[in-house]
């Protein structure tokens, strides 16, 4: 595609360009741009942000300059119009276009293509009515050897309407819209638009669009269509008038569920060079006898249904140069039925199921005299001869995925020695039977050797040193053992080694020094120990460094900061130590420095707040004076010198005051992240309550300070915003509008007045945590209804009316908690369309309702709480269908207290709690929402019980947590011995209701149990002994009922008080004084009961011996960047 595009470019756009350069470049043209279009691109400009290692964001772009020499700009040589604008590939990140753009109506071609831009297709495209080619796709490009590359700044763009994107676009040749969603995704919408509006389109590619249903017949009517790529879609069948296309020459439709027959008219195509069918495992066809011979020089047929044909025939495909076929249906009849491929040069061919006839298939191989390049795909190479593989000595490239290979294949690979690129990796492992031969020594004209997923390896032999042509080495997850050879050392044209995660040991290999070329060292994640050898000082090409998660010891060579070309240097988690003297800032152009995890001493050398190009700083966990957690109390002064800064966290300090403006106002178009949480700051310095960042700004962390008043909005809107646990009093009126593109939004724990807007809705958020304000009014029932979201947490405000009944099938709730607001009326039945959901709060409320038992068929769910509301009825129909599993299987904590429930309880109502029956949560896990995109590190649900006759909130609610609250009802009858099953649960309190006759039993059973109240019901009988077996009962209740008899006296029973057991007529012995035997009067039944309701804050943790414990939690909301 690519080639089908520059070719078309040359003629319809590229002639006049490449005079004009030719112009600027004999210094014969003084023309200058436009100056209103200077200032146009200028403006554009502040669009766009750069990647994290990128030293500056189009730096020729510059005011008082000339536009038509700037990077991605070509001008008309005789108007100075801007005609070409080509930002691809440029590392850059936008999430909004200035409109300025759209005032280039002279621009011919537009590329954005791989530019990082987010959100809706601009509408103003439309009014660039001189497009020729406009290029918005998002193709992925990656350089895995340069750890500084942007190339990951893929575009995730959407359009809804796409006739109006090309309604004005009459004179495009070219669209390339890759990787957009195209909401009108039918064929008959996009179809008419594009013969309707660009007749004479040449170039169509619409790959992986989400586009669906058939190809409308109105796209027969492009009859001037060259290039058509609608792979990854699902828009099957392939229709007959594609064969009408009389200039058609390259048509690609993999992945795109095609089914049927293929239309062997295609084939005939007089012009047709590339024939892409590859993946539909359903589309069936046959090679085709050409009555003259075949034009494609590119045929991929692999992970389709094409067969050999009877009776036999051949097919002239002399012209084919790339040929890419499947094992599954291979067969030499089908192989022979391409007839003589004599320009065949690249092959790539999936041999699994073939054992039975590699043979055979590898001596066809060896027919191709002109064959370069051959991958293999899932060979089991022990079914085959060595000599299959070294008898192709014409190949320049190897590559073999997934395949098994015996040491004599290894060896054989050793006698191709015009080899130029050899690349042996796998989806999981490849099996290499031996370590790697020094037969690869023979192979000196190797200029890439890439390795991945490879087990069996053994040492790295010496013979590599023969590599003298070699430019890359790569080693990705490869069990590699024993030392680096010093024989590295004579790869003197080595420009890039990246070595990582392999079990090699032992130093870095001095030798490493003669390296001169490397722009590249990578060597992390292994066993290397050892100091940093000095000769890396040698090697003055050096742009990227990479040591880290080692054991390399040592002090840090000093001048090692100073090298010449030296952009990013990772020395994280190793062994290093001592100071680190200061360096020559101004020689350095480092950009991106890691060194955490060592034990680095001593002060920080002021030499790095001198980098001009610095954007990233990592120091933490090190013994010298670092940014977190590292007790600062003022704003540190030096970071006042830095002109670009990218990520910045300065959380869990003590600096107090303002927070300053130059954040905002020097790093506005560079910072990506701003963590400065749990600090004191008490004020910011603002001009307004809308923060002017031009870029986008990923994470905004105020959280746990004492900042006041109205909450800050980031201009552009950013993922993460926290602005929690402060005093902020306040919102923007419309604050939904800078949350475009936020997924987590907290506020909770401040003080903010008044109500949400129903634009709430218009955002992405995915959690949304508004709790413990002052926030009233209707909630937008919008929240509810229809937003996929997973959390919305408006816990202890004073929200008030009705919950929506019409919820969504497509819910994607994991929490709802509303707990303690002025909710009234029904729990909405639509909450049953929530399969995800875990955590349901609405305690604390006015809800009027029945037991919500159609909520147990949500598998998920592991937390009610419906205390303190008005629910009235029975509570039996909870009873399920045994055969599916019953009825809230998962279920960890119900709270039902402070309600008006009534009548007995099902002997089986116990019976349907199956995650409290086993042993399965006693890891003391955070119990956390699971598919929060990257967030659920940050969000921790947490809920409040009565535990212990105290009302306790868990901040976090872990594993081990497992509560039932049946308190303060009016349900009766006699307690089902089932619960004797609940042997994992912790808290029951079944207290103030009128249960009658005896403590069952089984009780004993629940070893795990750490509080029981059964106290004011109307129990008799004697307490059974079987509870003495609860050796982790720190609480018991018993008090105000009817029980007689002894009281126990072993076990923790020695440890309980009067308050347990009085109210009780009949008990006697220790702690009463009354002996067993001796009639006393009674006492009085008037009694004041004692109550505390104390609101804690406690951590739950589980450990041995202790059962369930607290200790004081501080949350961290945000953790270390990086």
């Amino acid at each position: 595609m690519a080639s089908i595009h520059w070719a078309l470019l040359l003629f319809l756009v590229q002639l006049p360009i490449l005079a004009t350069s030719r112009a600027y470049n004999d210094g014969n043209l003084t023309l200058w741009c436009h100056p209103d279009q200077a200032a146009a691109l200028l403006q554009l400009k502040q669009s766009f942000s750069v990647a994290a290692t990128t030293a500056t964001l189009l730096p020729s772009w510059q005011n008082r300059t000339n536009c038509c020499l700037w990077e991605g700009i070509s001008c008309d040589a005789s108007s100075g119009l801007v005609t070409v604008l080509d930002l691809s590939g440029h590392g850059l990140n936008s999430y909004g276009l200035d409109p300025a753009l759209f005032s280039l109506k002279s621009l011919r071609c537009l590329n954005f293509s791989n530019s990082g831009l987010d959100g809706q297709i601009p509408i103003g495209i439309s009014k660039l009515v001189n497009l020729v080619s406009l290029d918005l796709s998002s193709r992925r490009v990656s350089d895995y050897d340069d750890p500084t590359s942007a190339a990951d700044w893929f575009n995730h763009l959407w359009e809804p309407n796409f006739e109006i994107l090309v309604a004005n676009l009459n004179n495009l040749r070219e669209l390339y819209l890759d990787g957009v969603e195209i909401m009108s995704s039918s064929g008959e919408d996009w179809g008419k638009a594009l013969a309707k509006y660009v007749p004479r389109l040449q170039v169509l590619s619409l790959e992986g669009c989400g586009l669906n249903g058939p190809i409308h017949h109105s796209l027969s009517s492009l009859h001037s269509l060259v290039a058509i790529n609608l792979g990854s879609n699902d828009v099957g069948p392939i229709p007959e008038f594609f064969a009408d296309f009389p200039n058609l020459s390259e048509l690609q439709l993999s992945y795109m569920n095609l089914q049927g027959w293929f239309p062997q008219r295609i084939f005939q195509l007089k012009n047709l060079r590339v024939l892409d069918l590859s993946s539909n495992p359903n589309l069936s066809g046959h090679l085709p006898n050409f009555p003259h011979a075949s034009s494609l020089h590119t045929l991929r047929l692999e992970g389709t249904n094409f067969s050999y044909r009877n009776p036999s025939s051949s097919g002239d495909f002399k012209m084919l140069r790339e040929l890419t076929l499947d094992g599954i249906f291979l067969s030499m009849d089908f192989l022979s039925s391409f007839g003589v491929l004599g320009s065949l040069c690249q092959l790539k061919v999936d041999l699994r199921n073939s054992q039975n006839v590699l043979g055979p298939i590898f001596s066809w191989i060896g027919d191709f005299r002109n064959l370069a390049s051959l991958d293999i795909y899932r060979c089991d190479f022990s079914w085959t001869t060595p000599s299959s593989i070294g008898n192709l000595k014409a190949l320049r490239s190897l590559k073999m995925f997934d395949c098994n290979l015996p040491r004599p294949i290894l060896s054989e690979i050793g006698n191709l020695i015009n080899l130029q690129n050899l690349e042996i990796s796998g989806m999981s492992n490849c099996k290499l039977h031996g370590s790697v031969t020094s037969s690869i020594g023979n192979l000196t004209n190797l200029r890439s050797l890439y390795m991945k997923n490879c087990d069996y390896c053994g040492a790295i032999p010496a013979a590599i040193g023969y590599l003298r042509n070699l430019r890359r080495l790569a080693i990705y997850h490869c069990d590699f053992t024993g030392a680096l050879p010093s024989a590295v050392g004579n790869l003197t044209n080595l420009k890039s080694m990246v070595i990582e995660r392999s079990q090699l040991s032992g130093p870095i290999p001095y030798a490493v020094g003669q390296l001169k070329e490397l722009t590249q060292l990578t060597i992390t994640v292994g066993n290397i120990s050892g100091r940093i050898p000095s000769s890396v000082l040698n090697l003055t090409k050096l742009v990227g460094l990479d040591l880290s998660y080692n054991h390399v010891t040592g002090h840090i060579p000093t001048p090692l900061f100073a090298l010449p070309k030296l952009s990013y240097l990772n020395l994280g988690w190793n062994q290093l130590y001592g100071p680190i003297e200061e360096f020559d800032a101004l020689s350095s152009c480092l950009q991106l420095v890691i060194l955490s995890g060592n034990s680095l001493a001593g002060q920080f050398p002021k030499s790095f707040f001198q980098l001009a190009e610095l954007v990233r700083l990592e120091i933490n966990l090190n013994n010298f004076l670092g940014l977190a957690c590292c007790n600062i109390t003022k704003f540190p002064s030096f970071l006042t010198h830095l002109d670009r800064m990218v990520y910045l966290d300065l959380s869990c300090n003590k600096i107090a005051g303002d927070i300053p403006k130059l954040i905002w106002e020097r790093w506005n178009n560079s910072l990506l992240q701003l963590n400065l949480s749990h600090n004191m700051f008490t004020s910011m310095q603002l001009t307004s309550y809308v923060l002017p960042f031009s870029g986008y700004l990923e994470v905004f962390d105020l959280s746990s300070n004492r900042l006041r008043g109205q909450i800050p909005m980031p201009d552009l809107s950013s993922e993460y915003l926290d602005y929690s646990h402060n005093f902020f009093s306040s919102v923007l009126p419309n604050f939904t509008l800078y949350l475009s593109h936020t997924n987590y939004l907290s506020m909770s724990n401040n003080s903010i007045n008044g109500y949400i807007p129903e634009t709430v809705c218009h955002s992405m958020l995915d959690v949304l945590d508004l709790s413990y304000n002052n926030f009233s009014g209707p909630i937008p029932s919008c929240l509810i209804e229809n937003a996929q979201r997973s959390v919305l947490n408006l816990r202890e405000n004073h929200f008030e009316g009705t919950l929506p009944s019409n919820i969504t099938s497509e819910c994607t709730f994991q929490t709802i908690d509303l707990h303690d607001n002025k909710i009234e009326g029904q729990i909405p039945r639509g909450l049953s369309n929530c399969s995800y959901l875990e955590v349901l709060d609405i305690g604390n409320n006015r809800i009027v309702d029945t037991f919500p038992s159609w909520l147990g068929e949500l598998s998920n769910l592991y937390v009610l709480i419906l205390r303190s509301n008005q629910f009235y009825g029975s509570i039996d129909d909870v009873i399920g269908n045994h055969q599916s599993g019953g009825l809230f299987p998962s279920l960890q904590i119900i709270d039902l207290s402070l309600n008006n429930f009534s009548g007995n309880l099902n002997s089986e109502w116990f019976g349907q709690l199956k995650s409290m029956m086993g042993k399965f949560n006693s890891s003391g896990d955070i119990v956390r929402a699971t598919n929060l995109e990257g967030m659920a590190e940050y969000y921790q649900d947490s809920t409040e019980l009565t535990y212990k006759g105290s009302d306790v909130t868990f901040t976090r609610i872990l594993t081990t947590l497992t509560a039932i609250d049946l308190s303060n009802n009016r349900l009766e009858g006699t307690i089902p011995e089932s619960v004797g099953r609940l042997v994992s649960l912790r808290v029951l309190n079944m207290s103030h209701n009128a249960f009658t006759g005896k403590i069952p039993t089984q009780l004993g059973g629940v070893t795990d149990l750490e509080s029981l109240d059964l106290s004011c019901n109307q129990l008799s009988g004697e307490i059974p002994q079987e509870l003495t077996n609860l050796n982790f009962l720190a609480t018991l209740n018993l008090s105000d009922n009817r029980l007689v008899g002894k009281i126990p006296q072993s076990g923790q029973f020695l440890t309980f008080d009067i308050n347990s057991f009085e109210g009780n007529l009949g008990l006697c012995g220790p702690p009463f004084s009354n002996p067993c035997g001796v009639s006393l009067a009674p006492p009085s039944m008037a009694r004041v009961e004692k109550s505390s309701d104390v609101d804690v804050i406690l951590f739950l943790f589980a450990g041995l011996g202790f059962g369930v414990g607290f200790a004081a939690a501080i949350l961290m909301r945000w953790g270390r960047i990086g």
